[in-house]
């Protein structure tokens, strides 16, 4: 008889963990990475339809470290149980990739509006999904469950870059995906990013 993946064991409602402990499939560990899970996956879907093959490369790098992240998410502290790791070099990594691409003369204009090129706007939804992960583990923390070291640092770090790689393929496109024009005034990017930078 050939194993398969259907093996029943969810029917319930309950999922195992790392180390074999059973939760509820609500339990906010599994949330958490189950969100990972999901950015993964429009993460897959942006890089499956986007040309540029840098960012292409930098985004499949990045799904198997959330592959390493959603383990170390699965793991709940104990003696007996080791999270994978989520270095400060993956961090550090993503960082220096946002100081490159806002470098790039004219990249940072203004907020963007998702939509005007089908890539950029994949990696717009990959952001929004990355903010509900990151929100689920600083949920789970608050909670008194325990994450790896430099979780919460990398998806804040990867909401950046992402929203960095949707503006990086307009440009290269020179399309302008900008909120604000004549017709629709308000703060344009300096002030704007100033200030959001500052919540982060």
């Amino acid at each position: 008889m050939t194993t398969s993946i259907a093996t029943k064991h969810g029917d319930k409602g309950e999922t195992g963990l790392v180390g074999g402990v059973r939760v509820s499939k609500g339990n906010l560990r599994v949330e958490a990475y189950g969100n990972v899970d999901e950015l993964n996956s429009c993460m897959g879907f942006a890089r499956s339809i986007c040309l540029d093959e840098e960012i292409s490369a930098s985004t499949k790098q990045i799904q198997r470290e959330l592959f390493q992240l959603g383990g170390a998410l699965a793991t709940p502290s104990s003696p007996a149980n080791k999270a994978m790791p989520v270095t400060e070099e993956m961090v550090d990594s993503l960082t220096a990739q946002v100081h490159r691409i806002e470098a790039i003369e004219g990249v940072l204009s203004d907020w963007s509006l998702p939509g005007e090129h089908d890539a950029a706007a994949a990696y717009d939804v990959a952001r929004t999904v990355c903010r509900r992960a990151e929100r689920s583990v600083v949920r789970m923390i608050e909670a008194g469950e325990t994450a790896a070291p430099n979780v919460i640092p990398y998806l804040n770090r990867l909401s950046d870059l992402l929203w960095l790689f949707g503006r990086l393929l307009e440009f290269r496109a020179g399309l302008n995906g900008a909120l604000r024009d004549v017709q629709h005034a308000g703060p344009r990017w300096s002030k704007a990013w100033g200030d959001a930078r500052s919540r982060q």
